[in-house]
Formats: structure tokens, C-alpha cells, sequence
């Protein structure tokens, strides 16, 4: 498959140019290099070849024609726990983006499902970090996808991860607040989680570019300085479990981005991690799992359930069952 990003020019971003909303849109490369690229007739608009001074217009499609590059290895081991002729619910092994972005195009789960099982245009309903296991929903058609996205948008379905973490996480927590950008981290997609203690405020008080997160956490047992957690989110934000634990002082096992160490993340974009920092993150990815899912079947509104057992790099690090979940 060649390789094409398509961007939709979305009101916000009308009146820019060609060269300004790539380098803004798409930052893993420089201003220089999609300089380089549009000159190369890399990128269309609408179908056409265009220069990097055209000014785009709302609803406009932006495509971006990919080299062929070396994708890095990715876990396909995915397993299939439903499928008809609306929907597929899958189990995704860590290590395998949902979507296709940055260096991944033909190792995603995307790609995947057009070769392994003929979806032409796989829509994913839920989507979860390519170093995230468990459960994804993807829709067959169109309105198959308009009406789970639905549910999900509207709060009808039940949602509930397993995250270890680090330190002795409470019994129980309800953390209501808002998720901001973090500015110390510059481009990277870094949030940070600002607890309301005390009462539901709305959207009252809300700081600028904050938007509402919601979490019920439950610890379900410890090992070694390590808990396990359950989450059960009930707004559905970018980083929304990651970043809610790192700002309580629990980072995620494994996360180079909220773990332990801010600056893990760097060395980690510049291949620079250490034996040291590999024994501090305890793991190679972060130790998240989406193990349940509940919602209603798009054609005749059945009630589906399902769950996603621990994968086996969570379960050795718990100490292969010897302190497992309760």
C-alpha cells in the first residue's frame, strides 16, 4: 500500500498556508524538510499538486504523499473476540498502533485489518496508544461507526482499564478535575491534571485550552512496590489515565512520557535511554491494559460485553500471579 496522510482543513486552521499548516499540523518533520517535500510534488490539494504559499480553504483535503521508509517491528499477535457485518471488537497486543502516523503506516492494526481480513476502510471507534493492550472496536461501515461513536460520545458504554503503577495506591479515588497542556514540554502532547477537590464545578473556572476529566480508581492489589489499579474513566480525554496518575503522584509502570522521570522522555525520542533508565521504568512499554468494554450493538441494540485478560508482560511483572488482582 503507498503510503498517504490526509489531512481535512477544519475551519480553524482556513486562510493558512500549504508549508505553515504542515510544519504546524505535522511537527515530526521541519519546516526546512516539508519545504523540501512540497517542492518534491509530495503533497496535494484536493487531487491537485500544489506550492507551499496556496492558501488552504475549509473542508479542503490536504495529502501528503509518503516515501517508502523502514517501519519499526510491531506485535500483530492480535486476537479477534467478535465479528460480523457491522462491527469486529479486537484484543491488540502492545506494540501496535491502531492508526497510521508518524514512522508507522503498514505495521498498524489499520493496515492489518485490510490485509488480514479484507475491511477496505477500517473505522476505529475506539482508539487506544500503540503501546496500550486490549480491547479496540472497530466498525465495518458507516453507520455501524455513527452509531457506536455515539454511544461513546453520549456516555453509554462502560469502559474499565488495569494499570499498575507505582507506590501503594489508596483503596479507592475519585479524581474530578482538568487536564491542561503541559508548556514545559513544548510540542510533545504532555498534559497535566488539575484536581478539584471538593465538588464538580463544570465547566466553570476552566482554565484556558483545559478540557473536564473524570476517573474512578480502585486498587485491586500490590506487589513489591508496585499497585494494581483499576480505572474506569467516564470522559474520554487525550493521555486522560495517564496524565490523572502522574499528576497524584502514581506514574504508570513503563511510561517514558508520565513516568518517574520527566527526562526520560527525552532520552527515550533520542534512543538514549540507558540500562539504568530501563530498570526504572520496571518495563519496555506502559503497563496499561483496556480489559472491558460494555455497549449496545449498532443494528438491533443487543447488549455486548467484553474482556481482555492481562497480558503476559503485566502479568510477570506482577510476579506471574503470585499477587494478582482481586
Amino acid at each position: 500500500m503507498k503510503r498517504r496522510i490526509q489531512y481535512r482543513i477544519p475551519l480553524e486552521h482556513a486562510g493558512a498556508l500549504v508549508l505553515d499548516l504542515l510544519a504546524h499540523r505535522f511537527p515530526y518533520h521541519t519546516r526546512e524538510q516539508w519545504a523540501v517535500r512540497v517542492a518534491e510534488g509530495l503533497t496535494r490539494v484536493n487531487g491537485a499538486a500544489v506550492g507551499a504559499e496556496q492558501m488552504l480553504g475549509p473542508g479542503d483535503v490536504l495529502e501528503y504523499i509518503a516515501p517508502d521508509v523502514s517501519e519499526p517491528m510491531v506485535d500483530t499477535n492480535l486476537q479477534v473476540l467478535h465479528d460480523d457485518s457491522d462491527i469486529m471488537v479486537i484484543n491488540k497486543p502492545p506494540n501496535l498502533p491502531c492508526h497510521p502516523a508518524g514512522r508507522y503506516f503498514d505495521h498498524t492494526l489499520w493496515a492489518e485489518l485490510r490485509r488480514r481480513f479484507g475491511i477496505e476502510s477500517p473505522a476505529f471507534v475506539n482508539r487506544i496508544d500503540r503501546e496500550t493492550s486490549g480491547l479496540v472496536v472497530v466498525a465495518r461501515n458507516d453507520r455501524a461507526a455513527k452509531s457506536c461513536r455515539t454511544q461513546f460520545a453520549r456516555r453509554r458504554v462502560t469502559k474499565r482499564y488495569v494499570v499498575l503503577v507505582e507506590g501503594h495506591f489508596p483503596d479507592s479515588l475519585e479524581a474530578c478535575g482538568q487536564l491542561v497542556p503541559d508548556s514545559a514540554f513544548g510540542r510533545h502532547k504532555r498534559r497535566l491534571f488539575l484536581s478539584e477537590c471538593g465538588g464538580d464545578t463544570g465547566t466553570l473556572g476552566m482554565t484556558a485550552g483545559a478540557e473536564r476529566a473524570e476517573t474512578f480508581f480502585r486498587r485491586l492489589g500490590d506487589h513489591e512496590g508496585i499497585s494494581v489499579v483499576e480505572a474506569v474513566p467516564r470522559t474520554g480525554r487525550l493521555h486522560q489515565i495517564r496524565a490523572t496518575l502522574c499528576s497524584l503522584g502514581f506514574p504508570v509502570v513503563g511510561d517514558k512520557l508520565y513516568g518517574p522521570d520527566p527526562a526520560l522522555f527525552v532520552r527515550f525520542c533520542t534512543d538514549m535511554l540507558s540500562d539504568a533508565d530501563w530498570r526504572l521504568l520496571r518495563m519496555k512499554r506502559q503497563a496499561l491494559h483496556a480489559a472491558h468494554l460494555q455497549f449496545r450493538h449498532p443494528q438491533g441494540g443487543r447488549h455486548l460485553q467484553f474482556e481482555a485478560p492481562l497480558p503476559g508482560d503485566m502479568l510477570a511483572l506482577m510476579g506471574a500471579g503470585r499477587q494478582s488482582p482481586s
